[in-house]
């Protein structure tokens, strides 16, 4: 099967995060229907510069637009959080307090942070599935023949990769699934690594609401922050160096100042990472009972650090970005519990299956092909339901210890650079310089309180064969606050000076320390629960690649389009409201008027910044404001997104930018297994509030010089 063989008819401008390589053939007359003023070969071009050159993954898990020529970047602020907080300090808070270059030496380099060109993307089925079936034809009689033959497709893979990386210098290669293995795309990617903060607002702005107005409507939140990307002075991509250079952007986006309108057309590019509208209903059975332990064990350990984030700035700084983190898939997954009850999500999959069986059944060749698809599903989950829960319940738990999580780590990195030929000290001192690196936003009393409260949560959660072993002490009984204060007290791994020391002084000793037995403990817990539930993954992802083939095969002729899986997408849809319930219905925009209606100078989520009241009261908003004096700072549109997504361009029918995605509204939370084109909307930072900010806020009116802006 090719991917192009799976869609055909129209399609709805508002679901689907659409391949680009199949935009012309299966989405060319609906972009034009839909008010699309760009032809698909504007948009997507391995042969010309096109929309997709102006588009990047920033980091690893969201999006980011190119904004100048000079290598200007646009993010959403919590896209830029954990860089932000990793250049901030209580003298220079940047989180805090936002921070803008006035010129190009005071941009800030970012460690670490890389930033992803899509080169190409290219239909590679065909290649491996003949490769697939030769190797299946010669190890037939073979009693190990599905690890050859899955070694034999992963070689022609190999070879793909190699020929492509011979004719794109500096790029790298993957060969990734779609379709749950039915369909397979060589992507080639260019990625730069010195990349240097450039200006965002303080939090007060770029983080207003935090987790009060988290996946709301209303939302008021400057939700952006600034880069550039620099490369060598041939353009290449390099390490950072002083005498890199601004990238001459091959594209990039221009910006309008018309704003939007009810019914307008929109379109979002990124790269959005992960959905799951192809499961069956005791797979998102399983997913909501897990969702649960996260929920459970993250309420305990936010609970702590955020006690101490209030109550001492440092720490606010230090754990700033880990809270958010975990704080935004925790009242995700609360919402996904409730949209799944109140739109019976699992009642409907039920049906959907009931239906798909039917159509199964009718056919003998169809029934030997998927006629045991749901059941063998269904029977894969269950056979790792126990693995997984005792998994998730110790990996949500004691794992995030970060204490012996550094002692864990400090020792499985030595023993795997002595398993690779390193002298036991040269692998021991590498491994300690890794693990240095994170001391920095670490508080060991912080620590100490956390890995008392998830320690007595597992202990209370978990079943009582699966407590830790191997411990001083029998876990089901020992005084749990005793036992981590005498850990903390007698390991080296509570600071960098003291892991240091001990370094120098006692060699591979310091591997006995006790907070490495603790961590290794549970360690092997996990492990034993993953290898448990490995089997059960296997069958899981053999069951899901027939199941999927074959409602492809049954809704062919109907629109497709494959799961999220951080590969760059589109989606179209139009600006517009919803009713979320009876007699309540939700305008498509909000203004900084709202901002001010929030405004808690008591709650740390909604402190309102003195300069941005005072610019309100004088309507000072210069050419970013409405015509009749308002500031329009987010909108609503339908566009179909998901996680990374987030710093996603939304743009108008013209390809020019018209706001940053950053979030999704509480009633359809569901969205990541169905879309629910009535509920289901993207939150959208307006593009002149984040320019307002810039300038009249900011005062960094020198970036808005190197934008193209239009009206």
């Amino acid at each position: 099967m090719t991917a192009l063989a799976v869609f055909a008819g129209s399609v709805r401008a508002d679901e689907g995060m659409w391949l680009l390589p199949l935009l012309q053939k299966m989405n060319g007359k609906a972009l034009k229907e839909a008010g699309c003023e760009l032809t698909p070969k504007q948009i997507y071009d391995i042969n010309n510069t096109s929309l997709k050159d102006a588009i990047v993954q920033f980091g690893g898990g969201c999006t980011g637009e190119i904004i100048s020529p000079e290598g200007l970047l646009v993010t959403n602020h919590h896209c830029g959080y954990a860089s932000i907080q990793k250049l901030s300090s209580v003298e220079h808070d940047y989180l805090k307090d936002g921070y803008w270059a006035m010129n190009r030496s005071e941009e800030l380099p970012c460690e670490g942070l890389k930033v992803t060109f899509l080169e190409s993307m290219t239909d590679v089925t065909a290649t491996l599935e003949k490769a697939r079936s030769k190797a299946m034809k010669a190890y037939k009689d073979s009693t190990d023949m599905e690890n050859l033959v899955e070694k034999a497709v992963q070689k022609a893979a190999d070879r793909l990769k190699e020929e492509a990386l011979k004719s794109h210098p500096y790029c790298t290669a993957t060969v990734t699934s779609f379709y749950n293995d039915n369909v397979y795309y060589l992507i080639i990617y260019k990625v730069y690594s010195d990349i240097r903060f450039v200006g965002a607002p303080p939090s007060s702005i770029g983080k207003f609401g935090a987790d009060t107005d988290n996946w709301m409507w209303p939302r008021h939140t400057g939700d952006f922050s600034m880069f550039r990307v620099y490369s060598a002075p041939d353009g290449s991509p390099a390490e950072y160096a002083p005498e890199n250079v601004p990238l001459k952007a091959k594209n990039h986006l221009k910006i309008s100042l018309a704003g939007v309108q009810e019914g307008d057309y929109t379109m979002i590019m990124g790269y959005p990472g992960r959905t799951t509208r192809f499961q069956t209903s005791p797979e998102l059975k399983n997913q909501i009972e897990l969702n649960d332990i996260r929920i459970a064990a993250r309420t305990v350990r936010q609970d702590v650090m955020l006690e101490d984030m209030l109550a001492d700035p440092k720490v606010k700084i230090q754990y700033a970005s880990k809270y958010s983190g975990s704080s935004n898939g925790w009242k995700k997954w609360q919402g996904m519990k409730l949209a799944f009850d109140k739109l019976d999500i699992i009642g409907r999959a039920e049906q959907e299956e009931a239906e798909f069986d039917k159509w199964v059944n009718a056919n003998a060749k169809r029934k030997a092909e998927y006629g045991t698809a749901v059941k063998d599903l269904a029977t894969a989950v269950e056979s790792g339901k126990d693995a997984n829960k005792a998994f998730t319940t110790a990996f949500e738990s004691v794992y995030r210890i970060e204490l012996t999580n550094f002692a864990l780590t400090m020792n499985l990195l030595c023993q795997r650079g002595i398993r690779n030929g390193k002298d036991s000290l040269a692998a021991l001192n590498e491994a300690y310089a890794a693990i240095a690196a994170q001391y920095p936003d670490y508080s060991v009393d912080t620590d100490r309180k956390v890995a008392k409260a998830l320690m007595k949560f597992y202990r209370d959660n978990a079943k009582p064969e699966k407590y830790l072993k191997g411990l001083p002490e029998d876990f089901a009984t020992m005084d749990i606050d005793a036992f981590v204060d005498c850990l903390f007290e007698h390991s080296v791994f509570t600071s960098a000076e003291s892991l240091e020391a001990a370094v120098k002084e006692k060699g591979m000793e310091v591997l006995e320390d006790p907070a490495v037995k603790t961590g290794m403990s549970i360690y092997n817990e996990c492990l034993g629960a993953q290898m448990l539930a490995s089997k059960s993954e296997t069958d899981l992802a053999s069951a899901r690649k027939t199941y999927t083939a074959g409602l492809l095969e049954w809704k062919k002729g109907e629109p497709s389009y494959p799961d999220a899986n951080f590969t760059m997408r589109m989606t179209y849809g139009k600006v517009g409201g919803y009713s979320p319930k009876d007699a309540v219905t939700y305008r498509h925009y909000t203004t900084l008027d709202g901002v001010m209606e929030k405004e808690n100078p008591d709650n740390w989520e909604f402190v309102v910044p003195e300069k941005l009241k005072e610019l309100w009261k004088a309507k000072d908003y210069g050419r970013y404001g409405t015509a009749d004096g308002e500031m329009v700072t987010c909108f609503l549109s339908n566009n179909d997104i998901t996680g990374g997504n987030s710093g996603s361009p939304i743009m108008n029918s013209r390809g020019e930018l018209i706001g940053l995605a950053f979030d999704g509204n509480w009633e359809s939370m569901s969205s990541d297994v169905m879309f629910e084109p009535e509920l289901q909307r993207c939150i959208n930072v307006d593009i002149r509030y984040v320019l307002f900010i810039v300038d009249k806020f900011g005062g960094a009116g020198w970036l808005i010089d190197e934008m193209t802006i239009v009206q």
